[in-house]
């Protein structure tokens, strides 16, 4: 099999970026990106003076007022940023059309028809890097290497700004050395367990055997197992698949009544309808998410024989999701539902109606 050069390239805090080249006198300053404080909004992004402050993507932004009084708040302008990824996208494609976007500000290229040995792959990445200037003045990092796993790990290494090649000669040394929590794809939860198992380092996951870590992880642990030694087997994919379909809302302030919560979930249910119906896809799996006042995020999701997309049958489950998740005592500040499992629908969506 040909050995694949995979580039990961990931834009520098987009979102204020773009601000920041859109009013230059945001340039140098902490700059915070989202939703309205009042509104209980989250941060998008935050520009690196701002994360100095502790500010950081997700958080709510009255904590963010909190740590980083003095920030440049500015609303979201989502107009505005889609239209430098497609530039961005457009870069892309005018090298290699395997592409995998995987947000607005981050993709996957696959180049390995590209290189040669005067035209090394970290060249090819610097070239992009270089249009993506020029053509949107925007920053980019790159990673480059030799699967997905590892392309993506190279681009936060030396963020902002900057690229770095992981190879056969330092891929072992990179890995062992690296933080638990570093590890791509390891989020908050897995890495409370990993600690729990005296797990904290690459070379202590390396050193745990397969079965150990499938007990521990499910499916998951193969995976694992595998990134501990460099190894991805995934490929580059030119279209993503989309695996499900979900509105959510955050409650302009937090709530405890079941009658308006279910009111809500009754309107998710209707939105995620359409959107499936406009696909004409429907779910074998619905899921619902709440997150409380304290930020604490609990799902639920349930599976089905056969697949749903009226915005009746996610309700009914949803409500039902919602009824076993949801504690009776602890008011929430966002609910959500999704459907997943997802499959080409044979015929429109139908009710009883239609037979009468």
């Amino acid at each position: 099999m040909e050995e694949r050069r995979i580039i990961h390239i990931d834009m520098d805090y987009f979102f204020a970026q773009v601000e920041m080249r859109d009013n230059p006198k945001l340039k140098g300053k902490p700059v915070i990106v989202g939703g309205k404080a009042s509104n209980r909004g989250v941060v998008s992004t935050a520009s690196y003076e701002a994360r100095k402050y502790g500010v950081h993507s997700a958080m709510p932004m009255s904590q963010a007022h909190k740590l980083c009084p003095n920030g440049y708040y500015v609303t979201s302008r989502f107009d505005a940023y889609r239209e430098a990824s497609k530039q961005i996208m457009d870069i892309f494609r005018s090298y290699t059309e395997i592409v995998e976007p995987m947000s607005l500000d981050e993709a996957y290229l696959d180049i390995t028809h590209l290189v040669r040995p005067d035209l090394p792959a970290s060249t090819i990445a610097n070239f992009i890097r270089r249009d993506i200037l020029e053509q949107t003045e925007l920053t980019a990092s790159a990673g480059v290497s030799y699967n997905k796993f590892l392309a993506k790990l190279a681009s936060g290494m030396n963020k902002p700004n900057g690229i770095t090649v992981i190879d056969y000669n330092n891929v072992h040394d990179i890995l062992m050395n690296l933080d638990i929590g570093e590890f791509p794809g390891v989020g908050k939860a897995s890495e409370k367990v990993m600690h729990n198992n005296n797990i904290f380092t690459g070379q202590d996951l390396y050193n745990k055997d397969e079965f150990e870590l499938i007990r521990l992880f499910g499916k998951r642990g193969r995976g694992l197992y595998n990134k501990a030694r460099g190894i991805d087997h995934n490929e580059v994919k030119a279209t993503r698949i989309r695996k499900s379909v979900g509105t959510e809302r955050t409650f302009a302030t937090d709530v405890n009544d079941d009658d308006e919560i279910l009111r809500k979930v009754w309107e998710l249910s209707g939105k995620t309808a359409e959107r499936l119906n406009k696909l004409q896809k429907s779910g074998k799996t619905v899921t619902v998410k709440i997150k409380t006042y304290q930020y604490e995020t609990l799902s639920k999701q349930t599976s089905l024989r056969d697949p749903v997309n009226s915005e009746t049958d996610i309700y009914n489950i949803a409500h039902t999701l919602y009824t076993e998740l949801k504690d009776p005592d602890i008011p929430i500040r966002l609910i959500g539902v999704t459907v997943g499992n997802l499959e080409q629908s044979a015929y429109r969506n139908m009710t009883i109606y239609d037979f009468l």
